[in-house]
């Protein structure tokens, strides 16, 4: 006789996976959409820029050559590596071994899962900041790790309860899963941050994760730091960066991961296993992109910046000031006064009902992102000015 599947089986991983916060506002957003309502949208962090000419003629002319058609290397072409190590060095005057210290990936969320899954073992403490990118939490869940959240309402802060945590708890962090500029609340760090960080890890012997995803998107001279930079960072870390925002790359899905030999070491062997890399012609014009394209990457900067202004200034006029971020491609608001009572999420379906306008609440970021929600800079001045004239009615009702 036949066992089928039951509905409340639960498979092991999936049940210490809670619903998608999200998913709530994408199906309003949705249903609004076929209802032939204009819905703005500013809630996914999807870029909406074409990727630079050059990269895409690249991959044109790359995918002609059959020789390309075949299985790549999962530890990614070592063109391409040495390419990245080269900006490394441009960039942050950072020397880096092509062969030991630079991992291609399929984007920053393989690099982060599969690192995570290779590095960290049962109850093993993975320390981050809350409120966080998804994948920072629930990847060590996955992982079997256990997800320490410390609260980070200003990165000064975050390092003090750190600083606590090791003086106080039984279980020392095996490892620290940061991102600066930080997603979703746009916090920024300068270099004696990232000293500070690196020598507390060292001092207990702790791994560091540095998700630098938003590496090139910094605002009103502000530089965004490599933690690479700090002397005897690659003992102890390593640093993920992506081409989908720095080049309007998102759906190619490159990432890189950089730094301590080790940790590059188990992750490419964990590769080794699960893929057999990025499609070549895509590695291939990804070259070009770090060879050719920091001209467009500043372009591309300087857009995010003009659209964080339009919507800062849009939304003070409408009586709700935000602080503009100096980095990242979103903007993190306290939700007004008379609103928080409601909670992100309530809010954010009343802002998609009223306002037709889209933004993510914050609680999909863990606790500590309620009272908040993030505007993500993905759609032209235009509409960014059309979302804030709409969020200034609703307000005024």
């Amino acid at each position: 006789m036949a066992v089928m599947l039951q509905d409340s089986d639960e498979f092991y991983r999936i049940q210490k996976l809670p619903p998608y916060v999200f998913a709530v506002i994408n199906e309003m957003r949705a249903k609004a959409r076929a209802a032939q309502l204009d819905v703005i949208d500013l809630g996914m962090g999807n870029p909406d820029g074409a990727t630079p000419r050059p990269i895409v003629n690249k991959l044109v002319e790359a995918s002609r050559n059959p020789r390309n058609h075949r299985y790549s290397q999962s530890r990614g072409i070592p063109r391409l590596r040495e390419e990245i190590t080269r900006r490394y060095k441009t960039n942050y005057g950072v020397d880096l071994d092509p062969e030991k210290e630079a991992i291609v990936t399929i984007g920053a969320k393989d690099a982060l899962a599969h690192l995570l899954f290779a590095t960290v073992g049962p109850d093993d403490a993975v320390v981050s900041p809350n409120p966080a990118y998804p994948i920072h939490q629930y990847g060590v869940i996955m992982a079997e790790g256990h997800a320490c959240m410390l609260p980070m309402p200003d990165a000064g802060t975050f390092l003090e309860r750190l600083q606590d945590l090791y003086r106080t708890s039984s279980r020392k962090p095996k490892m620290l899963l940061i991102s600066f500029p930080h997603n979703p609340t746009t916090t920024c760090v300068d270099l004696d941050f990232f000293r500070e960080i690196v020598a507390l890890a060292r001092h207990h012997g702790t791994m560091v994760v540095h998700d630098f995803a938003y590496a090139d998107l910094c605002f009103d001279g502000y530089r965004a730091p490599s933690i690479l930079q700090v002397e005897g960072a690659k003992e102890i870390a390593v640093e993920i960066f992506s081409m989908s925002k720095s080049y309007n790359m998102a759906g190619w899905r490159v990432g890189f991961c950089l730094g301590n030999r080790k940790m590059i070491a188990a992750l490419a062997r964990i590769k080794s296993y699960l893929d057999y890399g990025v499609f070549q012609p895509i590695q291939i014009a990804s070259i070009i992109a770090l060879r050719e394209c920091e001209e467009e990457t500043r372009k591309i900067c300087a857009m995010y910046q003009k659209r964080r202004d339009v919507l800062i200034t849009g939304l003070r006029r409408a009586g709700w000031p935000v602080e503009p971020p100096r980095g990242s491609m979103f903007v993190w608001a306290p939700l007004p006064e008379r609103f928080r009572e409601m909670g992100s999420l309530e809010f954010s379906k009343l802002l998609l009902e009223k306002a037709l306008v889209a933004v993510s609440p914050g609680i999909g970021f863990g606790p500590l992102g309620e009272g908040h929600v993030r505007f993500a800079l993905v759609e032209n001045d235009h509409r960014i000015r059309q979302a804030t004239r709409s969020i200034a009615q609703f307000l005024k009702q």
